[in-house]
């Protein structure tokens, strides 16, 4: 068996998680919106027309930030349309995804089931075909408390409280090509810098999220940044991040070290925010929004271009295996050992498109295994991170070189007296001891350890067994002169929780 070790001592901090690393993504998309979180009805639809057994499901897995409308959606998006009497709304094209756009959910309808269920609206503005104009309306739509047109309106709709909506992005992936007005660096720069102006003029306590590059392969990767934020740099507080990852081929050593790219793409993007404040003599440090992140199996996608028309189709409703699971572990893992950068975070998405939730429309919601790890992290990595440097066993890969075996990170929370570890094991075949430390919390009691791995790494939850994967309490935490061990069982996410007296 293989062994690793690690010390965990909490003088060493990183930083304090902000909650909103763990949120999550709505887009109108396939079915993210309408049979997924909206559907009247259904059998358990809300009055107003949303699915409460797909929200009990949003409240267990703990998002508390959701990103709204889009996506590449939000670049054609007109926000009008979505407000007022449902039978007035019309029906549009939604050119990102092929599909039509009946603006059943509009913000305000959005604004308010977020809340139902423990969330706070993250607002995308579109700055594709729209601009300044909009986005300050808007604002001043959402957040103004009244006495003025767009405040008005939406009190006569039915919202006489302002919706308070604190963290707004500016636009979506313009540097992309496939993104409705595209756009340069300068081009997007100039935009976002005068609208981020009008944006902050109608409420000065919003926060601003620019635009980073789609991902780190675009040409542009690093130059778009640092264009962005030599325009920007004073008027945003984060600069957003994405990426996607998938097995390719029968390369899973490689997948599995998704979460070391993770690291790279967010340690290249932080050098880039670092030297722009430096250059420019800029006193507050510009943060991370890693506001698109998961799993996806694009390969099987066929592209935008080769969808036909539809309502609510079926999009990239990717089925995720426990191998899945395991990866999505590691990139929160990845997510937390930056905390002190990356406060902001979204799974995307929530529902149905590459989700954690899956529904079918009259038909149950289920848990995906990714819901798993995601879920046990929201909930227990709350407090402060700690830096931990795992000594152990690496093996090679064909993308990422030579990569460790163990990937970890412990949690803190020092008023409720706990400690919690997340380790995955990245060994295909093999169970690996795992030795901590902790001659530094004297008083820690051994608590428990939670894993997710099964006999069959492809192994998935589906309609009709929706509980195929689950995690499994294992009873193996030792406690030996101030050293904790556990075994962590091949290819596994590990949840280790440990609290003092």
């Amino acid at each position: 068996m293989q062994h690793a070790a690690m010390t965990i001592d909490p003088a060493f901090r990183i930083a304090v998680v902000d909650p909103r690393l763990y949120g999550s993504f709505v887009e109108h998309m396939g079915r993210c919106v309408y049979t997924g979180i909206y559907e009247p009805g259904h059998e358990t639809a809300s009055p107003d027309g949303f699915r409460r057994d797909v929200s009990a499901l949003v409240r267990k897995l703990g998002v508390p930030v959701l990103r709204y409308p889009g996506g590449n959606f939000v670049s054609g998006y007109t926000w009008e349309d979505g407000i007022g009497p449902r039978d007035h709304r019309p029906t549009r094209l939604d050119l990102a995804w092929r599909s039509y756009e009946t603006n059943q959910v509009g913000v305000d309808e959005f604004c308010k089931w977020a809340r139902r269920v423990g969330s706070e609206p993250m607002m995308a503005v579109n700055l594709g075909t729209r601009g300044i104009d909009a986005a300050r309306n808007l604002v001043e739509y959402a957040n103004h408390p009244g006495g003025t047109h767009w405040s008005e309106l939406r009190r006569r709709n039915g919202f006489e409280d302002p919706h308070g909506i604190k963290l707004w992005c500016l636009g979506n992936e313009m540097d992309g090509p496939w993104q409705i007005g595209h756009k340069t660096a300068d081009e997007y720069a100039r935009l976002a810098a005068e609208t981020a102006k009008a944006m902050r003029r109608v409420d000065p306590s919003i926060e601003l999220v620019a635009c980073g590059s789609s991902h780190q392969r675009m040409p542009t990767f690093g130059d778009w940044e640092a264009t962005v934020l030599r325009e920007t740099y004073d008027l945003v507080d984060y600069v957003s991040l994405h990426s996607y990852y998938e097995q390719h081929g029968d390369d899973r050593g490689s997948f599995l070290a998704s979460g070391v790219n993770m690291d790279r793409f967010i340690e290249s993007v932080i050098a880039t925010c670092d030297h722009v404040r430096g250059v420019g003599q800029h006193k507050k440090r510009v943060n991370l929004s890693f506001d698109e992140w998961n799993v996806w199996y694009q390969a099987r996608f066929p592209g935008e271009d080769n969808l036909d028309w539809g309502t609510r189709p079926r999009l990239i409703e990717d089925q995720y295996s426990v191998v899945d699971a395991v990866v999505v572990g590691s990139l929160l893992i990845s997510l937390l050992r930056h905390a002190d950068r990356v406060r902001i975070a979204c799974l995307a998405q929530l529902v149905n498109v590459i989700a954690p939730i899956r529904s079918e429309p009259g038909g149950p919601a289920w848990r995906q295994t990714t819901f798993h790890p995601f879920s046990l992290t929201s909930r227990h990595g709350r407090g402060t991170v700690l830096r931990v440097e795992p000594t152990g066993p690496s093996y090679e890969t064909s993308r990422m070189g030579e990569v460790p075996v163990v990937s970890a990170t412990a949690v803190h929370d020092e008023e409720a007296g706990t400690v919690t570890l997340f380790a995955v094991n990245r060994a295909q075949t093999e169970p690996l001891t795992l030795a901590v430390d902790v001659r530094s919390l004297p008083n820690l009691v051994v608590g428990n350890h939670t894993a997710l791995f099964d006999e069959d790494p492809e192994a998935t939850n589906t309609m009709d067994s929706p509980d195929r994967v689950t995690p499994t309490r294992l009873a193996d935490v030792k406690a030996v002169d101030g050293t904790v061990t556990a075994v962590l069982p091949a290819l596994s996410w590990n949840m280790i929780r440990l609290r003092t007296t």
